[in-house]
């Protein structure tokens, strides 16, 4: 009888391991998600979910999830595109090189060209950065408003934070609404809207009578 040779052990196969995304293609689809959710959020405010997000990104549901778990990071990110978006093109727009009522116009148009993302960064509460958000945002506009207020262009009998905090409400509620217009049409409208308040007036004004008299000087 002859000795049967040992059966040989079978060798379990490891698996593969998961193909990792290149950086760009990650990129790609990360910036792909934000902007839809831009998009969705502004549009639809506090009702809008990562469904929401997910069609009009073209991706699944769970593509979104795994690039943002919770909502509240993907409003982060997109604050903190708006919020460099914003303060650079605040920054490119030499507020303090014009008049302050040219640099209205100017603060208004770069606003307006951060578009859906900084709706969605005025609307929503979270600030992954409140100084930034200051320092890049608020800050110029306040200066813009100081300036014209001591020159005599804007009023002083209202602090300049609240011109600032109305001119950016303003913008926001443009950019949400319909019908859309041109954007120097937008640009002229706002202005004029906002400055029909914020401009200084002179006690003989008629617009002054009935309230509280304006400190405001005189421009010279």
């Amino acid at each position: 009888m002859t000795e049967s040779s040992p059966t040989p052990r079978r060798r379990l196969r490891a698996a593969p391991a998961p193909t990792p995304v290149r950086p760009g293609l990650r990129d790609r689809v990360a910036g792909t998600i934000v902007a839809a959710a831009a998009e969705v959020f502004a549009r639809q405010g506090a009702s809008a979910n990562m469904a929401d997000v997910a069609a009009a990104a073209g991706v699944a549901r769970a593509t979104v999830y795994r690039y943002f778990p919770r909502r509240e990071e993907l409003v982060s990110r997109l604050a903190e595109k708006a919020i460099v978006d914003a303060g650079t093109r605040l920054q490119d727009a030499g507020l303090s090189s014009v008049e302050p009522e040219e640099g209205v116009a100017r603060a208004v148009r770069a606003l307006l060209e951060v578009g859906d993302y900084f709706t969605v960064l005025a609307r929503e509460r979270v600030r992954p950065e409140e100084g930034e958000y200051e320092r890049r945002l608020l800050a110029p506009l306040r200066r813009l408003f100081e300036k014209g207020q001591a020159a005599g262009s804007f009023r002083d009998d209202i602090p300049s934070e609240w011109l600032t905090n109305a001119l950016v409400d303003l913008v926001v509620s443009v950019t949400a609404a319909s019908p859309v217009m041109g954007r120097d049409d937008t640009v002229a409208r706002i202005c004029a809207l906002f400055m029909d308040g914020a401009k200084a007036r002179s006690e003989s004004d008629p617009a002054s009578e009935g309230g509280p008299r304006s400190t405001t000087r005189r421009r010279r």
